[in-house]
Order: C-alpha cells, then structure tokens, then sequence
C-alpha cells in the first residue's frame, strides 16, 4: 500500500520551510529528515515520528498513539500515529514539532 497523499499534502502544509528540513521518498513511504536524519514520516496511513525514548514514553499514552513496530522489533525513540488522532492540523503540528524539536537536539553528523 503507497503512503497517504493527503497526509502527505498536509505535512506539506504544517512542516517549516526550512532549509535543514528535506523532503524524501524511501521505502515505499514519505517523510522529512532534518540534518539528514530522520524526522516525521508516514507509512501506509500513519505518522511516524522520532521524538526519543523519554517523549515516546509519554505520548504513548495518548489514545491512537502506539509504538513503531513495522518488523516485529518495536524502535525505542520512535512513535506511530494513528489517522484518527490527526484528523485536526493543529496535532498534527503538535506531533511534527515535537519531533523537529527532538531532532534538533541529535549530534550534528
């Protein structure tokens, strides 16, 4: 299944026109890396998002929030939305950012 294009239009929208933060297409899904890493993607229907492990623990809790788990190895720092929980821009933005924010704090390659 191709990834979400109206998610993706929407991250379009939302994500900061900055020139750290690159647009691309890796297997078979979207996404943004900043500074070359990994940032916010969308897999099938869902956002993906690097928020580190403290972050991960606390929004898990949130309901359509689960643990990203595409291999049967959960990826610890990483969080996967489900669509119901973005049906507004204003969490999808809140999603986004804390991920960008994360990110940001990642040693420089």
């Amino acid at each position: 299944m191709p990834f979400d294009e109206g998610l993706a239009e929407r991250l379009g929208e939302i994500i900061p026109n900055r020139s750290d933060l690159k647009e691309t297409r890796m297997f078979g899904g979207f996404g943004y890396l900043l500074d070359g890493k990994m940032c916010v993607g969308i897999h099938k229907d869902t956002l993906i998002i690097r928020v580190g492990v403290e972050n991960a623990e606390q929004i898990l809790q949130e309901p359509n929030v689960r643990p990203m788990d595409f291999t049967g190895k959960v990826m610890k720092g990483w969080a996967t939305i489900e669509p119901e929980a973005l049906e507004e821009d204003s969490d999808l933005q809140r999603y986004c950012q804390l991920a960008i924010d994360f990110v940001e704090t990642l040693p420089k390659k």
